[in-house]
């Protein structure tokens, strides 16, 4: 059967018909929102790279936290920026940090908004690498103790799900056994599965004053190339004991969102990253392109791909367009 007895323009006729031939819909709930919170500040204090977006102060995280719970938002994801740092991201899991304390506050506060941590060691090192340096490169086993730490110390302070997002190999398992070992073995583990070395990090790096001070972090995170290999590093991860994992960067990973989806029955999400968020915003501040079309477009391709849920920093903007 063809034209004319086939008219794919029947479904477009009109708004109504074309909502209710809609085939991926996006709601507030989908959308994850990435949060700094800056020990030490007293006000929010703007990110040159991420309009929009913010250093939180404690009491501005929980004012922001709040806002977007009401605009139907279920989660945050915390990244926290100490006053101090070391080679050795002790502030990482010291019980008084400034994740721990941002949990406790955000917990008492919006007890019904799930708290989600990043559990990486690179916003707490002075070389801003994601683990422990030996020999002028991360050091992956005995990262692996650190890690531990700082997942636990941040279900310790009631976290709802803690994220590893630094890309040693045996990170999901030994995480787990250290939760389970010390009572919490409820809280699920979002692993930062398939995490690729890529150029759109730029302006996260910029907010978390992360940035590596010597070479890259090539060696673990995965080149973009690889798209088998993502596949074989989120299998490890789920036999290792990931309640649910990611894709990041999601624009530039839709086929990998997409093969995700077709082979693992986990919840999969994906994160749409800071320099796919810049770039729109930089482009709609120009007028080159309407910013909130193309950030519609933008998320309803990465639920299209496969994504059951998406970190971005548009997440409040997004909760308001698709409510």
């Amino acid at each position: 059967m063809s034209f004319p007895i086939q008219r794919m323009r029947r479904y477009r006729k009109t708004k109504t018909l074309r909502l209710l031939f809609e085939e991926t819909r996006l709601a507030p709930v989908d959308f994850i929102l990435p949060l700094f919170i800056a020990e030490g500040l007293k006000s929010p204090e703007p990110i040159s790279s991420m309009q929009g977006v913010m250093r939180h102060s404690f009491t501005s995280l929980a004012r922001e936290a709040a806002a977007a719970h009401r605009l139907g938002i279920q989660a945050v994801l915390l990244f926290g920026i100490p006053k101090k740092k070391d080679n050795l991201a002790k502030e990482a899991y010291d019980p008084n940090g400034v994740i721990p304390k941002a949990v406790k506050l955000l917990k008492g506060e919006i007890p019904d908004l799930a708290v989600i941590t990043d559990v990486c060691a690179c916003e707490y090192t002075s070389h801003g690498h994601c683990g422990i340096i030996v020999k002028g490169d991360v050091a992956n086993d005995p990262t692996l103790g650190l890690l531990q730490k700082i997942a636990l110390s941040h279900a310790q302070a009631g976290a709802d799900m803690v994220a590893p997002s630094d890309m040693m190999d045996g990170r999901i398992r030994a995480i787990r056994q250290a939760l389970d070992q010390k009572g919490f073995s409820m809280t699920p583990i979002l692993s930062y599965a398939a995490k690729f070395a890529t150029c759109f990090y730029g302006p996260f790096r910029d907010a978390a004053d992360s940035a590596p001070a010597f070479g890259d972090r090539k060696t673990y995170q995965m080149p973009a190339s690889n798209a088998r290999e993502a596949l074989r590093e989120i299998q490890l991860d789920i036999e290792e004991g990931a309640d649910l994992v990611m894709v990041k960067p999601a624009l530039t990973a839709l086929d990998i969102i997409t093969r995700a989806r077709q082979r693992f029955q986990l919840p999969l999400w994906a994160y749409h990253v800071s320099g796919e968020y810049s770039m729109i915003k930089a482009a709609g501040k120009l007028g080159w392109l309407n910013e909130e079309a193309a950030m519609a477009e933008s998320l309803l391709a990465i639920k299209r791909a496969g994504a059951d849920r998406i970190i971005t920093y548009w997440a409040e903007e997004a909760a308001r367009f698709f409510k």
